[in-house]
């Protein structure tokens, strides 16, 4: 792999792993939306089904997960706007994190084009 594929590789593995545990850390011990907790901890799993393509470098994953992560910058969005305190502070956590997921995996699809055809 090029030295820039390396990068892009690392950045989405990095940024989708790092988004797993915000999720979770998010509306199970940080701020959940209820007191007790909420079940809504389990928007965490989708990100699971790209994991392990994303780090394996499978070029199709970063195709499809690219998409995907668009509702968690959307749900980051909407979080940000409306919540308060430490809850919208992590929506834009939750934003940067799937600007820098989506970034990677656009250009490293677009950096390995050449490889599959």
């Amino acid at each position: 792999m090029s030295r820039i594929i390396t990068q892009l590789h690392l950045g989405a593995s990095i940024s989708l792993v790092a988004l797993i545990l915000l999720c979770l850390a998010w509306e199970i011990f940080l701020a959940p939306l209820h007191a007790n907790g909420s079940l809504l901890f389990l928007k965490a799993l989708p990100l699971l089904a790209p994991l392990f393509g994303i780090l394996k470098g499978k070029r199709y994953t970063y195709q499809w997960a690219s998409m995907l992560i668009l509702l968690y910058f959307t749900e980051g969005v909407v979080r940000a706007w409306s919540d308060r305190g430490l809850s919208a502070q992590l929506a834009i956590i939750e934003i940067l994190l799937s600007v820098v997921f989506f970034a990677c995996t656009i250009f490293y699809a677009r950096h390995t084009r050449k490889a599959a055809l």
